[in-house]
């Protein structure tokens, strides 16, 4: 099973994006929605998870974090709507909040 993730975050339809990686999807993503993590994603209110892949080494999701951060906007975009074409946040999909 998937241990490491690198997800895309994004402002809105075709907004600001941001390429991240992580060990627990659920947490990052929590603490971006909630304005813990300070900087670029908190600044510009990058908060909606529109993609992510699994990767059982953290190595593997680096390079491919490394990679994603390099491409053009155009490239990221048809990456996204390949698998969520109407850039839906798939936090409810994805991962599990606490109620």
């Amino acid at each position: 099973m998937a241990e490491f993730f690198v997800y895309i975050l994004a402002s809105r339809y075709r907004g600001t994006m941001y390429v991240g990686v992580t060990n627990d999807l659920s947490r990052r993503v929590g603490e971006h929605k909630s304005g813990a993590v300070p900087g670029f994603t908190k600044r510009y209110k990058i908060n909606q998870l529109v993609y992510c892949e699994p990767y059982t080494s953290i190595l593997e999701a680096r390079a491919r974090e490394r990679v994603l951060k390099r491409w053009r906007r155009d490239w990221k975009f048809e990456l996204i709507e390949a698998q969520n074409p109407n850039w839906r946040d798939l936090t409810p999909q994805i991962i599990q909040i606490p109620s």
